[in-house]
């Protein structure tokens, strides 16, 4: 993050009026944004601060004040549900919460804000937490992310600062970032792909990063977006860069299939955070949209392999960056080490080198790294969100109303379940249970098409194993058509 920071102060001093941040209200030229960052170290001060907001030239300026002075900080995604969020803060116990919501989030806390502050033409305000004997960190941590987790409760990752600079000098080194490039943040500056591709390989580079809030782009919720604003974001901006989930990508190459124009100002449109279709790739591909997967995770600091502009590979998420080295289990596990994160927070101990992945996967002759699966259940949907099948079952089953559930959605919009319920239950109490259970699940786990079957899922038809754990892949091989069809559906539930 030094050399991050020290490039930020090179370009006030060479190219002081060009644009660093935009979003939809707010323009800061380099000489801006280094006073900005300088009235944000002494605004808000240090410790251990989470950092509650929408995308914004604000966001960025606290979150690059809080590197300056070498506070952690811990941000929050807006696509948490209440539940998710107090278990972030009761986990990483901040010092202080800054967020340009006072009221709900007031609301939640009981409390009403410390002060407000005026950063980069945002209101923001800033509430101290009541923090007893906060969790111990691993040292050097400058950065607690959350994912949205593979379980209910997310786990901290432990990041330093050395690390996520590592990250975003590989990153800008191989994609060739110039002062000419406008980096347009579509992601959640929260997460850490958009904070470090996104935001940070763009002001070391010298160009501009448009960081609008999400909302005016489009985006409802952490799953939902409304596809003429999401274009229209990516024509207003002109952006030459920027980084996309696969059900983005999919809204964009329906858009350009269908007559829109495509934004010719693309030089790069990298794409991860979920496995993407290659079929999807390919289409975009034919539509000259200049797509790059890559491929990463939170406890490397982000991404781990891209494929770099003129030396693409299909069906591949990239070469491995030089930051770090990729090798294979036996099993076919991908292993990274070189760049790994300092801990989980709240554990002592310290992660093995090289790190389980849980990704199944193979590199070829030159280094490009081709993924084949999960190593496990969880999964990604196409927004990006992770999610963990077992999670949702039991909020599912917890009634008695559904005796088995199982849960799919790796790479699509929505979650789909296959049902068997009690034999007792009628429609409205089985749509009931369902309505239940998603009220009881973030956004992005909730499920959003079901069927009940007339069968259960039995050892006998090989569909469950003796101790009643579900045999997966026989499930979605048996119901692969009926699968489909919910994929395709709208939000709907059918009895078979």
């Amino acid at each position: 993050m030094r050399g991050i920071l020290r490039r930020i102060g090179e370009h006030a001093i060479t190219r002081p009026l060009h644009v660093a941040l935009q979003d939809e209200h707010t323009a800061l030229t380099y000489a801006e944004l280094t006073q900005e960052i300088d009235l944000a170290v002494e605004a808000i001060g240090g410790g251990r601060v989470a950092l509650w907001m929408d995308n914004s030239c604000a966001w960025a300026v606290i979150d690059l004040a809080l590197a300056r002075q070498g506070a952690v900080a811990v941000p929050v995604p807006p696509f948490f549900s209440a539940g998710q969020v107090g278990h972030l803060l009761a986990d990483a116990r901040p010092d202080l919460l800054v967020t340009n919501q006072p009221d709900p989030v007031g609301a939640m806390l009981g409390r009403r804000p410390a002060r407000r502050l005026s950063i980069a033409g945002q209101l923001v305000s800033v509430f101290e937490l009541a923090v007893a004997a906060p969790p111990a960190l691993p040292p050097g941590t400058a950065k607690i992310t959350y994912t949205s987790g593979t379980t209910g409760q997310p786990k901290g990752v432990c990041l330093s600062a050395q690390a996520i600079g590592r990250v975003a000098q590989a990153l800008g080194e191989a994609v060739g970032g110039t002062e000419a490039d406008r980096a347009l943040s579509l992601l959640p500056l929260s997460t850490l792909l958009e904070n470090i591709g996104g935001l940070y390989v763009a002001l070391a580079a010298g160009g501009t990063a448009c960081v609008p809030s999400l909302a005016s782009c489009g985006f409802e919720g952490s799953s939902s977006v409304r596809a003429e604003r999401f274009v229209a974001a990516l024509h207003g901006y002109a952006p030459t860069a920027t980084i996309l989930v696969p059900q983005l990508l999919k809204l964009l190459v329906e858009s350009v299939a269908t007559g829109a124009p495509a934004p010719d100002s693309l030089r790069m449109l990298a794409v991860g955070g979920a496995p993407c279709a290659p079929h999807l790739i390919e289409r975009a591909w034919e539509l000259r949209l200049p797509v790059h997967e890559g491929y990463g995770l939170s406890e490397s600091a982000s991404v781990v392999s891209l494929n770099p502009p003129g030396a693409l590979r299909p069906g591949s998420v990239g070469r491995v960056l030089p930051h770090v080295q990729v090798q294979l289990a036996d099993d076919g596990e991908i292993l990274v080490a070189g760049n790994l994160f300092e801990g989980y927070l709240g554990t002592a101990a310290t992660p093995p080198s090289p790190w389980p992945t849980g990704d199944l996967g193979y590199l070829d002759d030159d280094g490009y790294l081709y993924l084949t699966g999960r190593k496990k259940t969880a999964y990604a949907t196409a927004f990006g969100r992770n999610v963990a099948p077992e999670w949702v079952e039991s909020e599912l089953t917890a009634s008695g109303e559904i005796l088995q559930a199982v849960v799919f959605g790796e790479g699509q919009p929505h979650n789909v379940a296959l049902l068997v319920p009690h034999p007792a239950t009628t429609p409205a109490r089985l749509a009931a249970a369902v309505a239940r259970a998603n009220a009881a699940l973030p956004d992005y786990a909730r499920i959003a098409a079901w069927r009940a079957l007339d069968a259960p899922f039995t050892p006998a038809n090989g569909q469950a194993r003796p101790s009643g754990g579900l045999v997966r892949d026989a499930i979605a091989r048996h119901h692969a058509p009926l699968l489909e069809t919910l994929y395709a559906s709208e939000a709907r539930h059918e009895r078979a």
